[in-house]
């Protein structure tokens, strides 16, 4: 457990929201709730109530922020006395379709605060970015996390749990995911990926309809082809810029709706790592910032 996720139990308490935290600590609302998560669970003891539409702190919540404040106040004052350079390379592979998302606000960030570390960025999908990090051939990657859990030689941190949801043509006015299906030709996504296998596995258990034909590895692609008329299809995480060219409808899927974990892996080993840490901080504050402005439809 880091530290620093005290720092996050304060925002809560100021901001009084998850939401309120996130936007304070450059975090998304789904990292914020895993840290509180994480801090119960070392606790053994829940530090809100949950059981309302926003949640409310408990008095130990407030107990172990005023408890650790003041040590955490001391370790910054120390850590100032002797500022440590970070540098070096860092090779970190991010998922096709969180390239776009990704790249630029984390490049920016490292340039701005960590001029002498050079980030060294490729793309692919996430089971062979996977593989490139337990080989060595990459320090990090941003991938979708295999439902049952990923491999318990990584260590894994997560940054965002993006629900599914179904993308149908801009005129089509049914609600109905049952009578889409029925209406529409399904576009899957390459199944081949952590969301395609989920999109497949959400229309054999809930829909029991469809063929899925046609099948593609670009979600730019996919969604283009929705916003003509060509069929319907279930995506995460469409950049709302890109759905302004070409428009779609989004019908969110219910409680049933699949989930994409998007999480930062890297090796044990590794988890001390300064250069590692500060790439880990820059994901998470250009994912905030992308959640925030840029716009990111279908979450």
């Amino acid at each position: 457990m880091k530290i620093e996720m005290f720092d996050t139990l304060d925002a809560v308490l100021r901001g009084g929201s998850l939401a309120a935290a996130a936007s304070e600590m450059n975090l998304t609302p789904s990292a914020v709730s895993m840290q509180m998560k994480q801090i119960e669970a070392w606790l053994g003891q829940p530090l809100f109530d949950r059981s309302g539409h926003a949640i409310r702190p408990s008095p130990l919540a407030h107990e172990v922020s005023g408890a650790m404040r003041e040590g955490l106040e001391h370790l910054r004052s120390l850590r100032r006395r002797s500022a440590v350079v970070v540098e070096g390379v860092v090779r970190l592979g991010i998922i096709e379709s969180m390239l776009p998302v990704l790249l630029p606000g984390t490049l920016t960030e490292l340039r701005t605060r960590y001029p002498r570390l050079e980030l060294r960025p490729t793309g692919g999908r996430s089971t062979g970015l996977t593989d490139a990090v337990k080989s060595g051939e990459l320090d990090a990657a941003v991938v979708a996390e295999p439902p049952g859990g990923g491999s318990a030689r990584l260590l894994w941190r997560p940054l965002l749990r993006s629900e599914m949801c179904l993308i149908v043509p801009p005129n089509a006015t049914e609600t109905s995911v049952a009578v889409l299906f029925k209406e529409y030709e399904w576009i899957r996504y390459d199944r081949n990926t952590i969301s395609g296998m989920l999109g497949a596995r959400y229309v054999t258990s809930q829909v029991r309809t469809g063929h899925g034909a046609l099948e593609l590895d670009s979600i730019q692609a996919i969604v283009a082809m929705v916003s003509a008329g060509l069929g319907i299809a279930l995506v995460h995480l469409v950049e709302a810029g890109f759905c302004q060219s070409y428009p779609v409808r989004f019908v969110r899927l219910g409680r049933s709706a699949p989930a994409v974990q998007l999480s930062l892996v890297s090796r044990k080993a590794d988890g001390e790592s300064r250069p590692l840490r500060a790439v880990s901080e820059a994901v998470t504050t250009a994912l905030a910032v992308a959640l925030r402005q840029r716009g990111l439809a279908g979450r």
